[in-house]
């Protein structure tokens, strides 16, 4: 999962997308980074591992010159999370691209040979966005003319749609001509747009991965920009936009509405809040319809985002709700997690359990999702040394029984603790008196409220239908020889190697 910003302007834009990636960084925290084109036509870019405060200092900002820029925030889903894999990437031709892709090539692999065999390009990391933006690059530089049309440009993304499968949502800056935005033909990863009117009547125009970037820096929301649609504004601030999909279809991802998103987003019409909210609200019937012999003293939220859901369950199930976990707030980001222990000990860091909302009580904890497992049980076990009677666990979501191949770093199908079992199986491993889950239908009729032009979320995670029908058993094992802790370590040795002899030369 990653966060991407582009802002085409008349001042300087280095300050501004460095305040939408602060705002975005729930999406990413391993690696940041940004590139802007300069008045001599240069990219200058600072990309680096760690959080957007920590890897842009005052001399780096100073650097990034320019009225036109794109941002990015990273966590990596498949490969290493060395830097040499933070965006955005850059090829020297056609004329210079730079570019940030949030989201995941299904045939990544493929392509890569065929761009070292056939357009004679070299993908020099494991990235799936370099990848792309070699695929870009190289439609583009079919044509020998310049300066490109958007025409051309627009062309070039709808034969780069032909190409590519899996989600995407992208930004990029060509030389010598603007920004360039596009979006999967499903729609799956988001992407939204805004303007700016300056006090003289130009007009900015900035493109993010949600709604509340836009808020931050003053930018009206024009609207989502919708599947397989690409949007090019020119280095004079004039906006094109052209559907480049033969057969686009709204499939956005189930997920982002359950967890990734900030709750002050809209994501293709749909109010982030509102949706959990109403998930509270479908979960807090389920339980008094068909849970209605539990003893419940008190609804206690894990924080953070399961805090809104649990207020509304509260308040259907007439119970009190009670901030029974303290997080902290300034724990150290643990870069490298290799393995279930560090996760472990990861929850105990980061959560505390306050005794006086747990002692000789019954209490029903609300979590958005429950994925491997490990976290649930460590809580579990954090309530009950509180102090706890009875501890029951209601999840948000459905059974996460499927990996994501669109984008989330979502564990291997070995390491989900709902893959190929029950949900009484699920509960004696979390160690819960009771385990609740929300039915599917229940979570697409609350996210959909809002908009019911909407006829189909991705939600494999939970149902195991890929919406791009390109998946098969063959893809899933490929990919879990991508995601296991050995298989990341050793890229990032891999690339680290690569890095240093590049720094070397």
């Amino acid at each position: 999962m990653c966060g991407i910003v582009g802002i085409v302007g008349f001042t300087p834009v280095n300050q501004s997308i460095y305040d939408a990636l602060t705002v975005l960084q729930h999406r990413g925290q391993d690696a940041a980074g940004i590139v802007t084109i300069d008045e001599n036509n240069n990219f200058r870019l600072r990309k680096a591992n760690g959080l957007v405060k920590d890897v842009f200092e005052m001399r780096h900002m100073h650097r990034l010159q320019g009225n036109m820029g794109i941002g990015h925030v990273r966590y990596p889903t498949a490969g290493g999370s060395s830097a040499s894999e933070a965006q955005p990437f850059y090829v020297n031709s056609p004329y210079g691209i730079s570019l940030a892709h949030n989201g995941n090539l299904t045939n990544a692999h493929e392509l890569k040979h065929k761009m070292f065999e056939v357009a004679r390009r070299h993908i020099n990391t494991t990235s799936d966005s370099e990848v792309l933006l070699n695929i870009l690059a190289s439609e583009l530089d079919n044509f020998r003319h310049y300066p490109l049309t958007p025409e051309d440009i627009f062309t070039s993304v709808r034969n780069t749609h032909k190409l590519i499968r899996g989600a995407y949502a992208c930004v990029a800056m060509i030389i010598g001509h603007g920004m360039l935005a596009f979006r999967d033909p499903n729609g799956i990863r988001p992407l939204v747009i805004g303007k700016r009117k300056l006090a003289d009547g130009r007009i900015e125009y900035m493109v993010a991965s949600e709604s509340v970037a836009l808020d931050t820096l003053g930018f009206e929301f024009l609207r989502d920009v919708e599947p397989g649609e690409a949007i090019y504004v020119s280095e004079q601030g004039q906006m094109f936009t052209q559907q480049c999909a033969d057969n686009p279809q709204s499939h956005p991802c189930l997920f982002e509405y359950v967890y990734f998103a900030r709750p002050d987003s809209f994501i293709d019409k749909i109010s982030v809040y509102s949706a959990r909210v109403r998930m509270g609200k479908k979960l807090g019937e389920k339980i008094a319809r068909e849970w209605d012999d539990l003893d419940i003293d008190v609804v206690i939220p894990i924080p953070e985002t399961s805090c809104d859901i649990a207020l509304e369950i509260a308040r259907i199930l007439d119970k009190p709700y009670r901030q029974g976990f303290v997080k902290n707030r300034y724990v150290g980001r643990t870069f490298i997690m290799p393995g279930q222990q560090a996760r472990k000990q990861s929850v105990r860091r980061k959560l505390n359990a306050n005794r006086a909302e747990f002692r000789d009580k019954n209490v029903l904890l609300v979590d958005d999702s429950i994925v491997r497992g490990t976290t649930s049980e460590q809580i579990v076990e954090m309530a009950r040394e509180a102090g706890a009677k009875k501890v029951y666990l209601a999840s948000a979501a459905p059974e996460v029984r499927f990996p994501n191949v669109y984008g989330i770093d979502m564990p291997t199908a070995n390491e989900l603790i709902a893959h190929g079992r029950e949900v009484a199986e699920i509960n004696q491993i979390i160690g819960a008196d009771a385990l609740i889950f929300q039915n599917l239908d229940d979570l697409v009729e609350a996210v959909r409220e809002d908009n019911h032009d909407i006829e189909k979320f991705e939600s494999s995670v939970f149902d195991g239908i890929y919406v791009t029908r390109d998946i098969d058993q063959n893809y899933l094992d490929y990919l879990d020889t991508l995601r296991n802790d050995d298989a990341k370590a050793d890229v990032d040795h891999h690339n680290a190697e690569n890095l240093e002899l590049y720094n070397e030369g």
